[in-house]
């Protein structure tokens, strides 16, 4: 499991995750320092989706878990960026 900083207290589509390659298990800590699991996967087409944990920001808003698809995959020097697509559901 590998540490993902955001800026902001959301997730949203169009946003860019940097994670190391080895990993599919992520832990994100977002803009307001809270903190949801994350994990890579692929649905039953191949396509890469990732499911996000449920967490509650430090104002309380509660996030509910959420599984994102993924507009777009890159692998380079070691790194995996995520670009996020649309919420599925």
């Amino acid at each position: 499991m590998d540490l993902i900083q955001t800026s902001g207290p959301h997730l949203a589509p169009g946003m860019i995750l940097d994670a190391p390659v080895e990993y599919d298990d992520l832990l994100l800590r977002f803009g307001d320092d809270c903190e949801s699991r994350a994990e890579l996967l692929r649905d039953e087409t191949g396509r890469p989706i990732l499911r996000v944990g449920g967490y509650m920001t430090m104002d309380g808003t509660v996030v509910a878990e959420r599984v994102w698809t993924v507009s777009e995959l890159i692998e380079s020097a070691g790194r995996r960026l995520i670009r996020l697509g649309d919420p599925v559901g």
